[in-house]
């Protein structure tokens, strides 16, 4: 059976990857440890490793505005996986690759899909990354997602990373390590929710390597509840370059934040720059928006959204 033919299949790739239908070009889906669906395109080959989980995805040089879908979604208890996807991206490409996880767990036993992807960007390409988690279910059993993201950006190549995980994830651990060459740009751009018991660990190497490189991370996040979270972005700037990294989160209830954010110069000419704030939703913020007509709940459910969008 298709996962789009299941209503709980439905709204996890709609939740990981929007997707309300079989999509058009190169994709990968994975449901429950199988392969759900696939298909490659003229510029985008997809096959399976012979050695281990996982899938290679090649891109033919000088792609241009495709993209691929590689959602996996888990909807049986005691599910436990550990995936390798790599990308190889040719030279003079700009394409969208959308990845994402969710596991709906209605059981007693923890499911967890744990995930390497490793990145090979060609000189001059440009790849936006997008990866969702989400978490539904109301069994008492964990669901617990660890991704790690490696990448190596040739010269004047771009990586665009958007990651967000808003809801229903009890554990995760993620790291990634970009490793950017002469004239690269990465931009990271998380965004995360945690509440209840749930924690989450975010740990990342920026490493601008080559001269004129850049790198800029930007983390947001909402802890709620007894939630805990730790984030440990590390920017090293080993030739003329410029980094910025930003941590902002709000902290709520009896949650828990730590931000250790780090910066290294190698090189003279390294300009890096870190910024890191954690607080409570402003009182005035809420008053003004209770003015309008919304209650405490509402304004500060408002004021959250806007945070994280």
């Amino acid at each position: 059976m298709s996962a789009f033919d299941n209503e709980i299949d439905r709204e996890l790739l709609r939740q990981v990857a929007d997707l309300e239908a079989v999509p058009q070009g190169a994709y990968n889906i994975r449901k429950n440890s199988q392969l759900d669906g696939r298909a490659s395109s003229a510029n985008i080959e997809i096959t399976s490793k012979p050695d281990k989980p996982g899938i290679d995805i090649r891109v033919k040089a000088g792609t241009q505005n495709e993209s691929v879908h590689i959602p996996v979604i888990i909807t049986e208890m005691g599910v436990t996986e550990l995936v390798y996807n790599d990308f190889f991206i040719g030279p003079d490409c700009d394409i969208t690759i959308v990845a994402g996880c969710g596991i709906h767990n209605s059981g007693c036993e923890t499911s967890q899909h744990d995930g390497v992807h490793t990145f090979y960007i060609g000189p001059r390409s440009r790849v936006r990354y997008v990866e969702k988690h989400y978490g539904s279910g109301d069994g008492t059993g964990g669901r617990v997602m660890n991704p790690q993201t490696v990448a190596y950006l040739e010269e004047d190549a771009c990586l665009d990373m958007e990651t967000s995980q808003l809801g229903g994830v009890d554990s995760t651990k993620r790291y990634t390590k970009v490793t950017a060459g002469a004239g690269a740009e990465i931009v990271i751009t998380e965004k995360l929710m945690t509440h209840g018991g749930q924690s989450a660990q975010s740990e990342m190497d920026v490493i601008l390597a080559g001269e004129g490189a850049s790198g800029r991370i930007v983390s947001r996040s909402v802890a709620r509840e007894q939630s805990e979270q730790v984030f440990y972005p590390r920017l090293i700037g080993q030739a003329p370059c410029f980094g910025h990294v930003q941590c902002d989160a709000i902290i709520m209830d009896r949650a828990k934040v730590k931000s250790i954010p780090a910066i290294t110069a190698d090189h003279p000419d390294a300009q890096l720059i870190h910024e890191a704030a954690i607080g409570r939703i402003a009182g005035e913020q809420i008053l003004k928006l209770m003015t309008l007509g919304l209650t405490e709940e509402e304004a500060e459910e408002r004021i959250l959204n806007g945070f994280l969008r």
